[in-house]
């Protein structure tokens, strides 16, 4: 009797570790094809003449952070040295630029939020996230390649200015 028991208890394993594999059998999946996929570049439906980008030649470059993060820039917000926003002389507050680093290609769009550098021959202050975006860290100054954004309809907007 015991062994007729050890028997079916052995069987009764076998099925139950055969069963557990059969679940646990991977599922290939195959992947779907569509035959209208289009590229991101030709997915953009924006009217592109809205937006104008106003060569402003080039501009010395510094960034400003962590002894600035948390109080209050010129523009009355709470400066965020993680955000991608400037601070220039006389460019009004909201004003949008793209800044491309020459040396490595990489290019920010920042607003301008707060007024300096005070230090003299330079003309932005970066936050830290646009500097890090850029490669500026390491040298911490540079010469930037600067175009301002003009966007059809937000010249009035009022939060902008």
């Amino acid at each position: 009797m015991r062994s007729l028991i050890k028997v079916i208890f052995v069987l009764l394993l076998v099925a139950l570790v055969g069963f557990t594999l059969v679940v646990n059998e991977e599922k290939t999946i195959e992947p779907i094809v569509s035959e209208n996929y289009t590229t991101p570049e030709e997915a953009i439906t924006a009217d592109r003449s809205l937006v104008e980008f106003m060569d402003k030649g080039t501009m010395k470059a510094s960034w400003y952070g962590p002894g600035f993060h948390g109080k209050k820039t010129a523009n009355g917000e709470i400066y965020d040295q993680m955000s991608f926003t400037a601070a220039h002389k006389s460019l009004k507050f909201g004003t949008l630029l793209k800044i491309t680093n020459p040396k490595n290609g990489k290019s920010v769009i920042i607003r301008i939020n707060d007024r300096g550098p005070y230090i003299s021959g330079r003309d932005l202050d970066l936050s830290k996230a646009a500097a890090l975006e850029l490669g500026l860290m390491r040298n911490g100054v540079g010469r930037m390649k600067v175009e301002e954004i003009k966007i059809a309809g937000l010249e009035e907007n009022p939060m902008m200015y």
